[in-house]
């Protein structure tokens, strides 16, 4: 293992960069007048600040770190989240959307209202600030600050965690979305590029690509292990990851927030393609140091420890304060995102539909007040963390179990018609309580041994069969609205915005050229 030691120079790059981000944040939050410009950036984003800052939220201190963990320990079966998460937002694009777009919702939560319910708003609403706090926000501090703690070990945790948040929340206390996005997309170009000198300063200590599969563990350099592997079963490809992306890159407000920002229809589309090309090269800048830091780090105790390890080990000083300042930024990232989410949550969903003579200026000051709050909740809960034995488990397995009923109660009102009113707030009420028991059951108590994207796929089936009963057994719901639902009319009209444009502008078009990219990249690690 090498020293990880500073210098005076890599501490400067760091710090100086932090100061110019959180800067930038100041400068982009001046003119915040209301709470659509505070949470919605005035719907004026563009489609290279969406994707990216959609990008750089999903790629949290958990995920840049972990990642290269995953690869190190169990091979490149971890990439199956990122792959399918390309499709989905491929998916996402063509027609999910414009649904989202056409109903003028701010919130997720709104959107189940206006398709089903307001009992079912306030529920998912109640259900994703809880997830935000205690799933996104305190995972992110948990896992940065145990990652800074390699580098700073005379440091007490709790003071590591106190930092992050600080950091993470200054700005957006005062800047909102439009600071999130702005800053999140600088942040973003700087995790791919030093993910990228990683990478090939890694592959150049090992060679070649014979020697990168030399590397990977026995049986580790394949995207399908046997349905039986503790880690990433090939099934649980269907039976979890890909309905995991689905609940969060659908439905997660942190993340389809700054959809709902774009400019127009096209801006939004454009942002969700460019966010799903770059989840492909995840496996190499991410993924595949891991893995051939096997060869340069045998024995590795802490297999989280790999990419800092190479950091370390292969990059100059001054390269060495680029990558801290790049782990510090996943880290802000997917803080800032998660606190602007669940402020607007609050605001958005509780407090506006109570209190509807409110002015701006009141709201504006209750919705920095809970980004605040929010803040110091996640910073109390982070440590809490530890107790639940890792990070990643902690993450994923809590998600598959409790997150299903999400995934049904969106895709069945987006996609059909009959579900009725009542339809999502039952589904939510049951299924959520349920989850959270098989979760205790099978993951914290361990009274059965099922890996938990079987369990995953198990809570899709249960869930489905609640929102198909109570389907059947209500009646249709009246006076739907048509921008509410995918239909084959609203579809032609989607297309109709094509004609005349030359064919490289199609994004249908380079939605099939990514399927056709991404399958290939499937085949050949198969």
């Amino acid at each position: 293992m090498p020293e990880f030691d500073v210098s005076g120079l890599d501490f400067t790059i760091a710090a100086v960069y932090i100061l110019a981000v959180m800067g930038v944040g100041l400068w982009v939050s001046r003119s915040q007048s209301d709470t659509n410009s505070y949470f919605l950036g005035g719907r004026g984003a563009i489609w290279p600040v969406i994707g990216i800052s959609m990008m750089s939220a999903n790629l949290s201190g958990t995920s840049f770190v972990g990642l290269a963990g995953a690869g190190y320990e169990h091979g490149i079966a971890v990439w199956n989240y990122e792959w399918t998460a390309t499709l989905v937002l491929i998916f996402f694009s063509l027609f999910i959307l414009p649904i989202y777009l056409r109903s003028k919702v701010s919130t997720m939560p709104e959107f189940l209202e206006k398709r089903y319910d307001w009992r079912a708003r306030r529920v998912f609403a109640a259900f994703s600030v809880f997830t935000a706090i205690v799933i996104d926000s305190a995972g992110a501090l948990f896992a940065g600050s145990l990652t800074l703690s390699l580098l700073f070990p005379e440091v007490p945790l709790w003071t590591l965690i106190a930092i992050i948040a600080f950091l993470g929340g200054a700005y957006v206390i005062i800047g909102g979305l439009k600071a999130v996005m702005v800053t999140d997309t600088i942040q973003g170009v700087l995790l791919l590029s030093v993910g990228t000198i990683v990478f090939f300063m890694t592959y150049a200590q090992i060679g070649s690509w014979e020697g990168v599969k030399d590397a990977a563990p026995e049986g580790g350099f394949t995207i399908l292990p046997p349905a039986d592997d503790e880690f990433f079963p090939w099934p649980g490809i269907f039976t979890g990851a890909i309905w995991l992306s689905f609940y969060y890159w659908t439905t997660n407000q942190a993340v389809v927030q700054k959809v709902l920002a774009a400019k127009d229809a096209n801006h939004g589309r454009w942002g969700l393609l460019l966010a799903a090309a770059i989840q492909l090269p995840f496996l190499f800048i991410l993924v595949l140091p891991g893995v051939m830091g096997r060869d340069i780090f045998p024995d590795l105790q802490e297999t989280d420890q790999i990419w800092p390890a190479l950091v370390f080990e292969l990059l100059p000083q001054g390269l060495r304060g680029l990558a801290l300042a790049a782990l510090v930024a996943a880290l802000m990232s997917t803080v800032d995102s998660v606190l602007n989410a669940s402020a607007s949550l609050v605001v958005n969903d509780f407090v506006k539909p109570i209190k509807k003579d409110l002015s701006d200026r009141r709201m504006l000051m209750i919705s920095r007040a809970m980004v605040a709050l929010f803040m110091v909740l996640a910073a109390l809960w982070a440590p809490v963390i530890g107790s639940f034995g890792g990070i990643v488990e902690y993450f994923q397995s809590f998600l598959g179990y409790v997150t299903m009923p999400v995934v049904v109660v969106f895709l069945g009102g987006v996609f059909w018609t009959r579900p009725p009113r009542n339809a999502a707030f039952w589904t939510l009420s049951i299924g959520v309580p349920v989850g959270i028991a098989c979760f205790t059951v099978f993951e914290g108590l361990a009274l059965f041994d099922l890996q938990f994207l079987y369990g995953t796929g198990l809570m899709l089936v249960l869930n489905l069969g609640i929102f198909l009963t109570i389907t059947f057994r209500s009646q249709a719901p009246e006076e739907l609205s048509e921008d509410l639902t995918w239909s084959r009319e609203n579809w032609r009209k989607d297309r109709k915005e094509l004609q005349g444009k030359p064919m490289w502008q199609s994004h249908q078009l380079w939605s099939a050229v990514l399927v056709v990219v991404t399958l290939v990249m499937v085949c050949m690690f198969i």
